[in-house]
């Protein structure tokens, strides 16, 4: 018999706890990242990658601050997803290959949405994390600053200038949004 098939109390014990963190984040995790990627298997990617990652050693600061730090991971993994992508595939061939058909969007829909997608990934990714905590998972600013050790007067600057950046980057690429 391997010795890996023999359960072990530390190993039994290992995984329970590893379950318990998987089921307390999972949801944070995936939520984030289909905000920022915008699509379910990305998503699906960036928290499988995370908790892989996981699985193979806890970084050291992991134990102070896990959902923050879990958090933080899924907002780079994801804008580097879309980052690669973007630097992988040319725009002119993604232009010539079929969009993929979201029931949930409509054709009206497509070029605001690729247009903010565009404009997530220019921001930096601190200012991503802070959007996504305070519109998707709806935190107030003195929830955002505990979470991120940070003081609520920083988070609502970052906020207040991080709007204003979407805003003209959202601008200049729907010329129509400027009305």
């Amino acid at each position: 018999m391997p010795i890996a098939a023999v359960p072990s109390v530390a190993g039994e014990a290992l995984a329970n706890e590893f379950e318990a963190l998987f089921r307390e984040h999972h949801e944070l995790v995936y939520r984030t990242a289909y905000t920022v990627t915008g699509n379910r298997p990305d998503a699906e990617d960036v928290l499988q990658t995370i908790f892989l990652r996981l699985l193979q050693g806890l970084p050291p600061d992991f134990d102070r601050n896990p959902k923050g730090y879990l958090y933080r991971a899924a907002i780079n993994l994801s804008l580097n997803m879309l980052r690669s992508r973007k630097r992988l595939v040319p725009d002119e061939v993604l232009e010539r290959l079929p969009a993929p058909v979201d029931p949930a969007a409509t054709s009206a829909d497509e070029p605001i949405r690729r247009a903010l997608l565009d404009a997530i990934r220019q921001l930096k990714p601190r200012a991503v994390e802070i959007l996504i905590l305070h519109y998707e998972h709806d935190y107030s600013d003195a929830q955002i600053a505990r979470l991120l050790g940070t003081s609520r007067g920083t988070i609502a600057v970052t906020l207040y200038r991080t709007r204003a950046r979407l805003k003209k980057l959202l601008s200049r690429a729907i010329p129509e949004a400027q009305s």
